[in-house]
């Protein structure tokens, strides 16, 4: 056997049994356990606390969470919400944050670890990462939009702009309302279909820049830098909501909207859909099969106690979510009690003009009888009152950017000094936002550091690459169709990718890695023993939630073809629109990029140790687990093809054969590696 293939077969092999005996063994040290003893850590217990916390509490649990509630049951939505969160969500979270901290190493180098042919994983998460981060920081650039707008003395979008010639109001903006305006065209100038209006739109180009540069500077030496900022983008948050809670709680119609918001429709539990939703909310918002929890914990010392952090950080983003929540709907109970008063207003006007009341300040006894003259009057024909409703106001619901810069906005034009309480929301947004995408960046970072051909290269020439080819690649959101864009990568990108991505970390995990094994794991790092909650949660609870959720979003992409809001402006509202068929391709495309590298890197894995030369076929196969992925043939019956009597062998061949022996020991004590020679 020649040279070449005793180096191309056995090597690899044994790299592979070295790590799997660093990482298995009980014994083991730190500096075994992990290659690089350098490896940055955390500050203290508290930076990395507020990391964890900065990341996983983010903008959805400001603009997702409270729309949920609304939707599903109000207080009713707490208790699915809070089953899921027990069933799917921590069990799922502390897998990840064990794991970094067991074996320290980024997502990559963990599941390769695990076994070599679900490095797939790995890549997966990182490629997924790239794509949320694409659109995550047009996110972060339209709240820095509207921060500079803030900064005057009249918010912009308080009023609708006029005509100059005819002194009217412009009809777009009339038809829908001047902070619909302002957002679709100030702000985006917004494109009838996702279809048209490609041209950048230089004012959101500009903001895109500043963001990036921001983000850069933050992250660009991983956490020696993004440590020492995140306690503004953790607390900073915090701080804020205080503010408008205190405030929220004492404005006109603060307890409408709180009892629209908690009041508990159980009737709504008995809807499947509900249930969907909760998992769907409970797995988003931790920012699981991201990789970056798993890079947080890898800066975590070896016995850090992971399942109280865990605890910490679920029972700190649940309450999150429902002080969020309480707060959004102080102020849009102040908003619909604002709006009702301002219709109620329009129509006694109508009707002292009318004749139907003496004044405009008429009781409420005759507020009601002078409507009901006036609809069986003649002039009903031709004059339509508004319906006034406070019910009706709050049943406008919105989520994602339609609460955060349409609703909300309209909200706060109605407070005293309403720039300064914009100035902070947004501010508040951009604390978030920055927060998550520190985590996202923070994670896909991590494994190319790791990368062996990257570790040459300084961290922060890394960084700058990373983010410029994400500023360019982000201008497509920039445009007029940008926010089409950023709902199809939204649907597609952060959905079904993500989800297969978790669903395959925790099969891993439980029967590749194996679960007693994890559980013996977490043991040895904190002292505390999983027991049958974590057990039942990790085999079987868990997946099959994974499996609804991933079953369910693939039946409804299929059954209901995606669609997104179009902006209508001879309306003043948006409309749904089905997605052109060439840009589902692209939105398919996205989602396979995502999941493809786990299949590939199964396959190549599984079949790279075949190699062919000259006589000879040598098959590798490694792993970790008690149940082999691949079929092996026991290392014991196919130790006979070597030749160990050979007295003309030469020297290289002689340490070669020498080599094998020692493989073969190993073999028998662990079967954890195992290798076929055949000869032809």
């Amino acid at each position: 056997m020649s040279e070449a293939v005793k180096k191309s077969s056995c090597e690899l092999p044994l790299n592979e049994e070295s790590k799997m005996n660093q990482t298995g063994s009980e014994n083991n040290n730190e500096s075994k356990e992990n290659p690089e003893n350098n490896r940055t850590t955390w500050n203290g217990k508290l930076q990395f606390f507020l990391s964890i916390i900065g990341y996983s509490v983010g903008l959805g649990n400001i603009w997702r969470f409270p729309y949920f509630c609304q939707q599903n049951g109000g207080g009713a939505f707490l208790i699915p919400y809070s089953i899921m969160l027990l069933l799917e969500g921590i069990p799922l979270f502390l897998i990840e944050l064990g794991l970094g901290q067991r074996m320290r190493q980024s997502a990559l180098g963990v599941w390769n670890t695990i076994h070599p042919c679900l490095g797939g994983i790995g890549i997966s998460s990182c490629i997924v990462v790239f794509f949320v981060t694409l659109y995550y920081n047009i996110i972060i650039t339209w709240c820095l939009f509207y921060f500079f707008n803030s900064l005057t003395d009249t918010l912009m979008w308080a009023d609708c702009p006029r005509n100059d010639t005819s002194g009217q109001e412009i009809e777009e903006c009339a038809k829908s309302s001047s902070t619909a305006y302002f957002w679709y065209r100030a702000t985006l100038d917004v494109s009838p279909s996702i279809e048209e209006g490609m041209d950048l739109k230089w004012w959101i180009v500009l903001c895109l820049l500043l963001s990036w540069i921001v983000v850069f500077f933050i992250v660009m030496k991983g956490i020696q830098s993004s440590g020492k900022i995140i306690y503004f983008t953790s607390l900073f948050p915090y701080v804020v909501l205080t503010i408008f809670f205190i405030r929220g709680i004492t404005l006109k119609g603060a307890a409408v909207g709180l009892q629209h918001m908690y009041l508990p429709k159980v009737g709504k539990l008995l809807e499947p859909r509900v249930w969907l939703d909760a998992a769907t909310q409970v797995f988003y918002s931790f920012g699981t099969a991201f990789g970056s929890l798993i890079a947080f914990g890898s800066y975590n010392p070896p016995d850090n106690n992971c399942v109280r952090d865990v605890i910490l950080v679920s029972v700190c983003n649940g309450l999150t979510a429902i002080y969020a929540s309480t707060v959004v709907f102080t102020v849009l109970g102040f908003k619909a009690v604002s709006n009702f008063e301002k219709c109620v207003r329009s129509n006694r006007i109508l009707l002292l003009m009318y004749g139907f009341l003496n004044d405009i300040d008429d009781t409420e006894e005759e507020y009601q009888e002078a409507i009901g003259l006036f609809s069986n009057s003649r002039i009903s024909m031709n004059v339509t009152l508004e319906k006034c409703s406070i019910t009706d106001q709050l049943n406008q619901a919105a989520e994602g950017t339609g609460l955060a810069f349409i609703v909300f906005t309209q909200a706060i034009v109605e407070l005293p000094s309403a720039p300064f309480w914009s100035c902070i929301f947004f501010l508040m947004l951009l604390a978030l936002g920055l927060g998550s995408q520190i985590g996202l960046l923070e994670g896909m970072l991590c494994v190319i550091f790791e990368i062996d051909f990257f570790k040459r290269i300084k961290k922060q020439y890394i960084t700058g690459v990373v983010c410029t080819i994400c500023f360019f690649l982000g201008l497509i959101f920039c445009t007029g169709a940008g926010e089409y864009w950023l709902e199809l990568f939204d649907s597609f990108a952060s959905t079904i990718g993500l989800v297969f991505v978790a669903f395959m970390e925790i099969i891993a995990v439980a029967y590749v890695y194996g679960h007693e094994k994890f559980s013996k794991d977490i043991e040895d790092m904190t002292g505390y023993k999983p027991g049958l909650y974590w057990q039942i949660t990790w085999r079987f609870i868990a997946p099959l939630l994974m499996a609804v959720v991933l079953i369910s979003s693939i039946v409804s992409m299929v059954l209901k073809r995606p669609q997104y809001s179009a902006w209508n402006a001879s309306l003043g509202k948006t409309v749904l629109t089905d997605y052109p068929n060439w840009v589902l391709i692209i939105g398919i495309c996205i989602i396979l990029i995502g999941i493809a590298p786990i299949l590939i890197v199964f396959l190549l894995r599984k079949y790279e140790g075949i190699k062919v030369k000259g006589k000879n076929i040598c098959r590798i196969d490694t792993t970790m687990s008690a149940k082999e992925i691949m079929e092996d043939v026991d290392l014991h019956d196919e130790s006979e093809n070597f030749s160990k009597d050979d007295k003309n062998i030469k020297d290289e061949d002689h340490l070669y054969n020498n080599l094998h022996k020692n493989i073969v020991s190993k073999g028998k004590q662990g079967k954890s590696f195992k290798m076929e020679i055949l000869d032809h």
